[in-house]
């Protein structure tokens, strides 16, 4: 299993488990929130690469 794969699997059991002990709405706060935040963190040039990589990968 990659890397991502293991991240992806990750984020689900973490999700769940928050979904689980919190309500669906801190849940879905932390599981949207987190990749909002570290997205914005980045560099202006770093976000350009991210966007980048990722349009590139789509089209495989």
């Amino acid at each position: 299993m990659t890397n991502r794969g293991k991240i992806a699997v990750g984020g689900v059991a973490v999700g769940l488990l928050l979904w689980w002990l919190t309500s669906f709405w801190i849940a879905l706060a932390v599981i949207v929130g987190v990749p909002v935040v570290a997205y914005l963190t980045l560099d202006p040039s770093q976000r350009r690469r991210l966007r980048r990589v990722s349009r590139r990968e789509l089209r495989r």
